[in-house]
């Protein structure tokens, strides 16, 4: 646990280049706070003090602003940037090196018991305001833009955006970049693109009609 705690602290400067010591991190990222909280409520829940744990978990929203299940499970070094208005549901599991901000919800669909929540695995990006919900799957290195809602699993090193959420064109991805947002300048949304070419279409079809028009209306010289 303390090996978790070390890595949760360490990774805010990879992640954060606002981040400038340690005390600064202690004393005033409520995303660190919310996970420190977390460690110690699924501890309490392991051992059964369901009460406890939950106190705990109500404590760290009142502070924070993020609420976490006590039952959620959540892997090494992972990140919630700014925080406020993050909700993890009881069921959800969350990978190594995984990123989430402001606003996301990992939430369920269903009020019957069992897995009902997100699966994200290893260095998953979730963009602010995003909601993945339900028992589904994201997979490792996949990123999800900012206000998405994904219902349905998304594969490995996938960039998924919109309402809901699709996933964009591979070939347009830089593997090795981080988008802060989960979505960068080359990763519009496909129907959004859609739309764009629909106007540019609609807009030479206008010109050429324009230009019909003028040769009809022109008298011809004599």
């Amino acid at each position: 646990m303390f090996q978790k705690i070390k890595s949760d602290l360490s990774i805010v400067f990879d992640r954060d280049p606002a981040a400038r010591s340690y005390i600064e991190i202690i004393t005033t990222y409520p995303g660190v706070h919310a996970i420190l909280f977390h460690r110690l409520a699924h501890l309490f829940w392991r051992v059964k003090l369901y009460w406890v744990a939950r106190a705990t978990s109500y404590l760290s929203r009142i502070i924070t602003g993020i609420e976490i299940h006590p039952g959620a499970v959540i892997g090494r070094r992972f990140f919630i940037d700014h925080g406020m208005g993050v909700v993890i549901g009881e069921t959800a599991i969350i990978g190594d090196d995984c990123t989430i901000y402001h606003g996301v919800t990992l939430g369920g669909t269903s009020w019957k018991q069992g897995k009902r929540h997100p699966t994200l695995e290893d260095k998953v990006v979730i963009g602010a305001g995003a909601k993945i919900l339900g028992p589904i799957t994201i997979g490792s290195g996949a990123k999800i833009g900012s206000n998405a809602v994904v219902v349905k699993d998304i594969p490995k090193n996938a960039t998924a955006v919109g309402i809901p959420a699709r996933l964009v064109d591979e070939s347009t991805q830089k593997t090795n970049s981080f988008s802060p947002y989960a979505v960068g300048k080359d990763e519009d949304d496909p129907m959004v693109q859609s739309i764009q070419e629909l106007i540019k279409q609609i807009n030479s079809q206008d010109e050429k009609i324009k230009s019909l028009e003028k040769a009809l209306i022109t008298p011809k010289n004599k």
